[in-house]
């Protein structure tokens, strides 16, 4: 690879939207985790499909890694380059090709956030359902099939994408799939690359599903004594089929962290934060039932926010959930890791990742998406103390042997990235060979994204 070349063929084809700046290679080689630095040796801006396959067609000729990159906000290092190359930043590419109301759907290009995406659609009764907490922009949400808070209803982005443009690793241009809602028609490629994190190409457009904006919206939160008492009200809300929009789990030190951080005054224990979606009735209704499981299970101190004003400050405290966590230790480095277990397993998921973090001496608040079986752990440590990142590394991979023990998954939506790439034989077996095929199939030279989610090249 010679990088020189490199950068001279792509002057010639971006101008003053290719940088070689240490700024901002150090700004592209960033985590905001435990990940060491790790530079690309340019950036590239581009403002089309057409030049993305330009690029790509250069590296190709220069066996030069590709990566993309959207804000950033990937966890388990997907944007990061170890083997440096060209660093691809669809900031320039933000526009919504198509808005069509009648169908409840819309076009738009990777570089667009789901923020942005909503502010667009708020005169038209439409909105975009994913919300992984993040400002995440749409293009990195498909490729890492990005979830969040209200998955539990409205599913993940394999359930709101219905075709995407592709760049393959050749600079070919693709499209997969189409606006219809369903299809028999041969193999599913969109959903082959959502969540492929840009290791068989760089998604240039996307085709999302949008729901129309609920009559009605209630959102609570709620206090347990015990963790038991909070995620068995979650368990028995799912069983009993609650229609809800969102079921959110926070544990003690979390709540502790939002009360320093945003002033929210809860008592410090265990909080469920739900919200519902529907119609006047409806919502009543459904609040109605899910304070009578509350109740039950010991649930107390019920908040409730009907105004949208309260419900973004109960959502924003949230989202702002790792600041707020990290923050009550500064100077502190973390991993942040997540599993996914069946919804009857959850609680013993739960209650054993807790005792062991505890055992481990760590700080690792949880907290998580708890309605499709899905929970995180910021587990906290000095970057200059060996042994406690050590601790720390060792409970992350507890975590995800105890949810692959209990038929889950080593990740329900932080993706695999390089963190996670040795879990991916355990839980896939022969499968992960065959991702490996496809990866050689479609990329031969092994330039898009090197070195995540598949098995490295011989």
């Amino acid at each position: 690879m010679n990088i020189e070349r490199i950068t001279q063929k792509l002057r010639v084809l971006l101008g003053e939207r290719l940088s070689v700046s240490k700024s901002d290679l150090d700004l592209h080689g960033r985590s905001e985790t435990h990940f060491t630095q790790a530079n690309p040796d340019a950036v590239a801006y581009p403002k089309t499909t057409q030049e993305v396959s330009e690029i790509v067609k250069i590296c190709a000729q220069e066996h030069c890694p590709v990566v993309g990159f959207g804000v950033g906000t990937s966890l388990e290092g997907q944007a990061l380059a170890p083997l440096g190359g060209v660093c691809v930043d669809f900031r320039e590419m933000r526009a919504i090709r198509g808005l069509r109301q009648e169908d409840m759907d819309a076009t738009v290009e990777p570089g667009l956030t789901r923020e942005e995406l909503n502010d667009e659609l708020r005169a038209t009764g439409l909105f975009f359902p994913v919300d992984p907490g993040a400002n995440a922009t749409l293009g990195g949400m498909a490729a890492t099939r990005a979830s969040g808070t209200t998955a539990v209803r409205y599913g993940t982005m394999r359930d709101n994408v219905t075709g995407l443009e592709v760049v393959l690793a050749d600079g070919r241009i693709i499209q997969t799939g189409s606006r219809a809602r369903k299809s028999a028609s041969g193999y599913d490629l969109t959903s082959l690359m959502i969540g492929s994190e840009g290791t068989l190409g760089l998604i240039t457009a996307l085709d999302v599903k949008l729901q129309g904006q609920p009559e009605a919206v209630t959102a609570a939160i709620c206090a347990f004594e015990t963790i038991d008492a909070a995620v068995n009200c979650v368990i028995e809300t799912i069983q009993l089929g609650l229609a809800m929009a969102r079921i959110e789990f926070v544990d003690t030190a979390s709540v502790a962290a939002f009360n320093v951080q945003a002033k929210a005054e809860m008592q410090e224990m265990p909080h469920l934060m739900v919200e519902f979606h529907g119609t006047e009735f409806s919502v009543a209704e459904m609040a109605e039932t899910f304070g009578e499981i509350a109740s039950e299970h010991g649930g107390l101190g019920f908040q409730w926010a009907a105004r949208r004003e309260e419900r973004d400050a109960l959502w924003n405290m949230r989202h702002n959930a790792f600041y707020s966590i990290t923050q009550s230790r500064p100077g502190c480095r973390s991993i942040v890791t997540d599993i996914c277990v069946p919804i009857s397993r959850l609680a013993d998921a739960v209650n054993e990742t807790i005792a062991d973090i505890a055992a481990s001496g760590l700080t690792g608040p949880i907290l998580g998406h708890v309605g499709d079986g899905n929970f995180h752990s910021i587990l906290m440590f000095d970057p200059e103390n060996q042994s406690e990142f050590q601790r720390a590394k060792q409970a992350a991979e507890r975590m995800v042997e105890r949810a692959l023990e209990m038929d889950g998954t080593a990740t329900g939506e932080h993706g695999i990235g390089m963190g996670k790439l040795h879990y991916m034989e355990r839980e896939h077996g022969v499968g992960w060979q065959v991702m490996g095929s496809i990866k050689a199939a479609l990329d031969p030279l092994n330039i898009m994204n090197p070195g995540k989610l598949v098995p490295p090249k011989s």
